[in-house]
């Protein structure tokens, strides 16, 4: 089995299950840190011509992050690709169970076993209401039906434009600072945001840097998510 990945979420999930299967991944795939295979660009923009001479059996893909006419173009030149749907925890570990299993042939990894316990084990805190920025100039938050929504709200944070009609609505800063919010939730991707780049537009409203990592990947990285999530949401909470 050859497998090439377009994710970089299900790169280390594959490279955590059986690593020898993995003949390409993007340049963006950066777990695990030794990573030796051969690149093949960007998850939106991936390089084809790279892709078919690999051979790979299996092309693993994301509805989200990789352009349709890209795996459209995989598929008509004969390649088997398996594109993943994500909108919650529950379905990311099912996705990841149908990747693994039914798409690389492998046993199911004890990895996802452990990340559903931590996930199951949470214990309830008070609710924070939030905004989610993922991106500045323009600036975009969270909006509905997305998984970094939902594992923030199993952590007890209600994003407060979880019913907006867009996933990622583009919002202008004076409405962000007028929000109603306790908490500004800065993820370090999609848009790097810093300590000195980010929690400085919302004036004193308390700020949480979190690990994009942990908030929006899918894969191993969901066994310690809860608990490196949790101790940064409560400290960003605590400068209030």
């Amino acid at each position: 089995m050859r497998v090439v990945s377009l994710v970089p979420s299900l790169t280390e999930a594959v490279a955590a299950s059986a690593p020898e299967l993995l003949v390409g991944a993007t340049d963006w795939c950066s777990h695990p840190a030794d990573l030796d295979v051969r690149r093949v660009g960007g998850t939106k923009n991936p390089d084809v011509a790279a892709i078919l001479e690999l051979a790979p059996d299996l092309v693993i893909a994301n509805e989200e992050e990789n352009r349709a006419p890209d795996l459209a173009a995989l598929t008509s030149a004969g390649l088997r690709v398996q594109v993943t749907e994500v909108r919650t925890l529950t379905q990311a570990l099912s996705e990841l169970e149908r990747v693994l299993v039914g798409g690389c042939g492998l046993q199911r990894p004890g990895w996802l076993d452990v990340a559903r316990s931590a996930w199951s084990q949470l214990s309830d805190g008070p609710e924070l209401a939030a905004v989610v920025p993922i991106w500045r100039r323009p600036w975009m938050v969270l909006g509905r039906d997305t998984f970094a929504g939902d594992l923030l709200a199993r952590l007890g944070v209600r994003n407060i434009y979880a019913a907006h009609p867009e996933r990622y609505p583009r919002v202008a800063l004076e409405e962000l600072r007028a929000a109603a919010c306790d908490l500004v939730v800065l993820p370090d991707e999609p848009y790097r945001f810093t300590a000195t780049d980010g929690p400085e537009a919302f004036g004193g409203t308390p700020a949480a840097l979190v690990s994009g990592r942990h908030l929006t990947w899918y894969g191993p990285s969901l066994v310690a998510a809860p608990q490196v999530l949790a101790a940064t949401l409560r400290s960003g909470a605590a400068r209030a």
